[in-house]
């Protein structure tokens, strides 16, 4: 089976379609969403309508994003930046989109038994996973032999080896990453709508479950169209101003 791998979209259209039309050549059969489908950017309701006409079986869960949208957390975590961009997207979205981010599901869930999907972390979906400390406690608390995760928005690879804790971050456009059999994996695929890694190109990843193989991916899209909306949309600029570098 393979898994078309998406995360933290956060409101961008464009990288969203631009990932939809690279992957329109690609075979895969299911599509996983780990969360934060709006936030920061201007077209939450785009997005969420741009998901729900995928046709292939999709698996989605909420992220931190989602749910300070649909009032199920204060977001009092929140710095002021993104806690605004959280209050206007709660008055653009629409009735039925509010109610499909409202009963995205908590992970971690398990995926048919060949890994498990989770927001931030296994342990807690507003946690951060960004060392091999962060890693660790996840790995010995649940029992998962592959989990992906999203949230941090870099593409990046924890495994469990026999004397410790490797740490990856994933560069390039198009890398392949074979997952050996005794080792356990924490798996971020980066992010579709904002970047982190110093690369504005949309991030996704396929996971091939037969042959246990990652292929991370990168596709550019236009950066300057996605930064004009969301000045225009009276949003923080520097939400539309970190897209042109990935930060």
């Amino acid at each position: 089976m393979r898994y078309l791998i998406l995360s933290d979209i956060h409101s961008n259209d464009e990288a969203l379609a631009a990932v939809m039309a690279r992957v329109r050549r690609k075979r895969y059969e299911r599509v996983v969403i780990l969360g934060d489908f709006v936030g920061y950017g201007a077209n939450p309701n785009h997005v969420v309508d741009r998901i729900r006409r995928i046709r292939r079986e999709k698996l989605a869960i909420r992220g931190n994003h989602d749910k300070v949208v649909c009032g199920l957390d204060s977001g009092e975590l929140f710095n002021p930046v993104a806690l605004a961009a959280a209050r206007w997207t709660a008055g653009k979205l629409t009735p039925r989109n509010f109610k499909y981010l409202e009963a995205l599901p908590l992970g971690p869930l398990e995926v048919e038994e060949a890994f498990a999907i989770c927001h931030g972390s296994p342990r807690d979906e507003d946690a951060y996973i960004f060392s091999d400390r962060d890693a660790w406690m996840n790995f010995r608390e649940f029992g998962f032999g592959l989990c992906f995760f999203g949230h941090s928005h870099i593409p990046s690879v924890f495994t469990l080896e026999p004397h410790g804790i490797q740490v990856d971050v994933v560069r390039g456009d198009r890398v392949r990453w074979k997952l050996e059999k005794d080792r356990r994996y924490l798996i971020n695929p980066g992010s579709i709508g904002q970047p982190r890694d110093r690369n504005p190109a949309a991030a996704y990843a396929i996971y091939d479950s037969e042959e246990r193989v990652v292929h991370f991916d990168r596709v550019p899209y236009d950066v300057e169209k996605t930064r004009e909306k969301i000045h225009r949309a009276g949003l923080p600029a520097m939400l539309g101003d970190r897209l042109l570098v990935g930060a």
